[in-house]
């Protein structure tokens, strides 16, 4: 699946989290970014939503977004 790059305020508008609790993901999580434009950092939404689904559950939040990414994807064979 190819990311989907948003803002911190585009991700914290569609997961219901402010801008500022998706930048501190960056920090904890090491949310992955997919680059810096006009001094906007953009993330990969797919990361952010695996992120919140985890905390939302109460579940361990992977370590990398690799090992999200592996997380993601078992869910979607579970299926």
């Amino acid at each position: 699946m190819d990311p989907e790059p948003v803002t911190a305020a585009q991700a914290g508008s569609r997961l219901g989290r402010t801008p500022a609790t998706i930048r501190k993901w960056q920090e904890r999580y090491a949310a992955r970014t997919l680059g810096k434009a006009e001094r906007r950092v953009y993330y990969d939404y797919a990361d952010l939503a695996t992120i919140d689904a985890c905390i939302h559950r109460g579940d361990h939040v992977p370590e990398t977004p690799e090992l999200r990414d592996r997380l993601r994807d078992s869910y979607s064979r579970a299926a």
